[in-house]
């Protein structure tokens, strides 16, 4: 076989007059999936829970290889999208009907914040790292968890999050960047530590080296006590 040979890179074993045939089978794939998204009341790309994803992926499957493919029939790919159709209509009704069913097809709401506490161990069975996390958090204008009341992470991703008022605002964990933050393992002053794994705060004395009293861990940052700005 030739390498770099201009004529099996770009059409290979098809003829040029293909072209207009994948120009078609494009337009074709584009209405199913419109008709598609349009029939089942499609929200926003940011608002899909698992199971939409799921169908929109199988979706993208079946159009792109309609499209491009000369051997691939175009009618069995339109028994396709009215199948995903059917079962997507068929699992909604089933959703609305028993929560055991939309616990299983879009998951629950987790509290990850709770009283200015980071709950680290449910964060983790989400398979969402604490960095991911505050990052998500910043973008919600959290400079501190001692900000936050309650955050809940939401089946589609999303994450609510319910602050306190200024006269509320308790020492907390800063997310800024770790170069942000000095860190800790002898305390160099007295006043509120949190624990840079957990976000547990307990007031420290000068010159202690202590664990965390709830995961056991070495390192602290100063808790921050700002308030928000909005």
């Amino acid at each position: 076989m030739k390498t770099f040979d201009i004529q099996r890179m770009a059409f290979d074993k098809v003829p040029p007059d293909f072209l207009w045939e994948v120009a078609t089978r494009s337009f074709y794939t584009f209405i199913l999936v419109f008709l598609f998204l349009k029939l089942t009341g499609r929200r926003g790309v940011r608002q899909m829970s698992l199971f939409e994803v799921l169908i929109i992926l199988t979706l993208g499957s079946a159009a792109g290889d309609v499209a491009f493919y000369d051997d691939v029939p175009m009618i069995p790919v339109l028994v396709v999208f009215i199948t995903l159709a059917v079962l997507y209509r068929l699992v909604i009704w089933l959703m609305t009907h028993s929560e055991r069913m939309e616990n299983f097809f879009e998951g629950k709401p987790v509290v990850v914040v709770e009283e200015g506490e980071l709950a680290w161990d449910k964060l983790n069975a989400e398979n969402l790292t604490e960095f991911e996390f505050f990052m998500e958090m910043r973008g919600c204008g959290v400079e501190h968890l001692g900000q936050v009341r309650l955050a809940i992470l939401e089946t589609n991703g999303q994450i609510s999050v319910y602050y306190y008022p200024d006269d509320g605002v308790r020492p907390g964990l800063p997310i800024l960047p770790e170069y942000c933050n000095e860190r800790f393992r002898v305390v160099p002053e007295d006043g509120h530590y949190a624990c840079i794994r957990c976000s547990e705060v307990v007031i420290l004395r000068a010159g202690t080296k202590e664990s965390c009293p709830r995961c056991a861990n070495h390192v602290w940052v100063k808790a921050s006590i700002a308030k928000r700005v909005t």
